[in-house]
């Protein structure tokens, strides 16, 4: 086993490896951004190395300053987590080359599985069954629309070095092929490099599961199956293992098939092997087909680890460091059902715009799992994915696991930026969910019901009213006994007044909106008009949120609404910190509500900025390739008449 280890990443995957290498009494390195310089997996290691800039290029994608910080420390083997450079095979050649141990696959796996078109026609040479496509090298238009009539559409058009939903078009009708492709290959270009795409038939009701696999580069196993069918713009969002609905003899159909794509590229270390599921008519055994391998650890191993037992980071260090893999295939048990969330700093009704803030609350659950890279006080950055954390529950069967995982969402507490805790409690919720019936569809399908916004009822105001006059804990100045006269304050809420009489300590009547709440202290929670609120107030600068069965949070002064001054004024702003990518209009310009105006990247995604009304362009006030602050204005429209 190593002595020493350098983790190449950053956030929960960091203090994850961190978490079992302590465990083995492995010494650990971090490396950290001048943005990370406080990060809780910087705290955790035993050393850390500062590598650059906050922009990935100048940090965590800088492969020889990584190399150096290991060979400096004395680590003798880098883990790469997932991400920056974990799928870099020229990464494993420089590590290797240094005399270090590189925590993963070989180079040689890596590139194999790289380009999704070699991929698959890989998996096809060793017995994987594959999406009926087009993968071939040709990339002429022309040639690529024919391939599309050929399959039959509709079809998803992937970029060859793709991943997280990039490079990627549905298109359902021939006239929309060739715009969809030049968009696809734009995207391309700019996340990779590389314009290259593929054409694959479009399953029309599909699950995505995918098999966790695990090598020693001469033997293969496979840890079941998870299903991550839970997407929104081919992002995962809820994942569970084993699938819902999965029959014996296609889960041996699928581990085969998975333990035959890493056997096939001498693979080792951790894996996972997706694949695109016809979920019309039930599973069966004849209707999944590859779609790509992932050559690292996923996002969504802890469900794996849940249901096995097993420990894949354990697993890593100790084939890495040399040993054969022990366990045989019959060794591995499935017990139970597991779910993860995934909780992210992102404004759901703003089309779920990732978002930044400062972490001035945060508290998760008992009983669940909670694997983060973050402690309260802490920013979240625009610079990377903002990732809060995953909450991870496992139970006996998917009944309960589901009760857990909703339990644990209903306890989790977030103040200091947006999330979408909401949105995933209401998806835990989902009738439909909780029967197991999933596809990757299901969110699209339901959106709308999925991101309304709960209204706050009279008991959750009255809490927010208490709380702002101090009585969040039933103390402060207005708890006070009065001999002559009761205490009155008033205070306001997002632009709401309400008053707060306390004529006894401990009981308070709260005017709000025209209603009225009789608020008592019993036994350290507070009661509103005779029921048990069942939630928790804390207060935060500026702000009151209240937790129970969901969360809700209240400015203490009437917030600036910023979008509403920007339609008005005819300004496009930036949502978010981000880097101006490309302008598509100039002063002068006449434009239609809707048409694109900039394209702004931040926290690794594209945002289109489109016009809010008809109108002609009075200023571009950025341009390409320019930084910019969240709330900068961008582009200005000439007054309406």
């Amino acid at each position: 086993m190593f002595q020493k280890i350098l983790i190449a990443n950053r956030g929960e995957i960091a203090c994850r490896v961190i978490d079992t290498a302590r465990r083995l009494g492995v010494a650990t390195v971090a490396v950290y951004s001048d943005a990370d310089a406080t990060a809780r997996h910087v705290a955790m290691a035993d050393a850390a190395v500062r590598i650059g800039g906050p922009r990935p290029s100048d940090s965590y994608l800088k492969g020889a300053a990584i190399i150096e910080a290991a060979r400096a420390t004395g680590a003798q083997a880098i883990h790469p987590g997932y991400g920056f450079l974990s799928e870099n095979p020229d990464f494993v050649d420089a590590v290797e080359a240094a005399g270090l141990t590189f925590i993963g696959p070989s180079a040689k796996a890596i590139r194999a599985m790289g380009l999704k078109d070699a991929a698959k026609a890989l998996m096809e040479k060793a017995g994987v069954p594959v999406v009926p496509g087009y993968h071939g090298a040709n990339q002429d238009p022309e040639h690529l629309a024919g391939a599309a009539d050929t399959i039959g559409y509709p079809v998803l058009i992937k970029a060859v070095a793709g991943g997280g939903g990039k490079g990627m078009r549905l298109v359902e009708r021939p006239q929309d092929f060739v715009a969809a492709l030049e968009s696809a290959q734009g995207e391309a270009r700019t996340a990779f490099g590389n314009p290259a795409v593929l054409i694959e038939k479009y399953v029309s009701m599909p699950r995505h599961i995918e098999v966790q696999v695990f090598g020693d580069g001469t033997r293969a196993v496979h840890l079941y199956e998870r299903d991550c069918s839970l997407q929104r713009r081919h992002q995962k969002v809820i994942e569970e293992a084993p699938a819902p609905g999965m029959t014996e003899e296609m889960r041996a159909a699928m581990g085969q098939a998975a333990v035959r794509a890493a056997e096939a590229i001498g693979y080792r270390g951790a894996g996972t092997v997706e694949f695109i599921v016809d979920g019309s008519g039930g599973l069966r055994p004849n209707r999944f087909w590859f779609m790509e391998m992932n050559t690292r650890l996923q996002v969504e191993h802890p469900v794996t680890e849940a249901i096995t037992g097993i420990d894949l980071v354990e697993w890593q260090l100790r084939v890495a460091s040399g040993e054969a893999l022990t366990s045989r295939q019959e060794d591995i048990r499935l017990s139970g059902h597991a779910f993860e969330a995934r909780l992210y700093a992102e404004d759901v009704p703003a089309g779920f715009l990732p978002a930044t803030g400062t972490l001035t609350h945060l508290r998760f659950p008992e009983g669940a799992r909670s694997d983060t890279g973050v402690r309260p006080g802490d920013s979240i950055s625009p610079w990377y994915d903002p990732m809060i954390a995953k909450i991870i529950v496992h139970g006996p069967t998917r009944a309960i696991a589901l009760s857990k995982l909703r339990a644990a969402l209903e306890g989790t507490e977030v103040a200091g930026s947006v999330t979408n805790l909401s949105f995933l409690a209401a998806l835990a919720r989902h009738e439909g969910f909780g029967r197991g019936e999933v596809d990757t569809g299901l969110i699209a399908r339901d959106l709308g019901p999925l991101t309304e916004a709960a209204a706050p009822d009279l008991a959750v105001r009255a809490l927010a009213a208490l709380g702002a006059a101090g009585l969040a804990e039933g103390g402060g100045a207005m708890a006070g006994f009065t001999l002559w006269a009761p205490l009155l304050r008033t205070v306001t809420l997002d632009g709401l007044t309400a008053t707060v009489e306390v004529a006894t300590p401990g009981r308070a009547l709260v005017r709000i909106d025209g209603d009225a709440a009789d608020s008592q202290l019993i036994s350290g929670a507070w009661w509103v008009n005779g029921r048990p609120a069942g939630a928790r107030i804390v207060l935060t600068p500026g702000r009151v949120s209240i937790f129970g069965p969901g969360a809700f949070h209240f400015d203490l002064a009437d917030p600036l609404d910023r979008r509403a001054e920007a339609v008005g004024g005819g300004l496009t702003l930036s949502p978010m910190p981000g880097l101006v990518k490309a302008v598509f209009v100039a002063a002068g310009q006449a434009v239609k509500a809707g048409d694109r105006l900039a394209v702004l990247e931040a926290m690794k995604m594209e945002h289109t900025l489109t016009a809010a009304r008809d109108g002609t362009v009075a200023e571009v006030l950025a341009e390409a390739g320019q930084q910019v602050e969240a709330g900068v204005a961008l582009i200005r429209l000439e007054e309406e008449a």
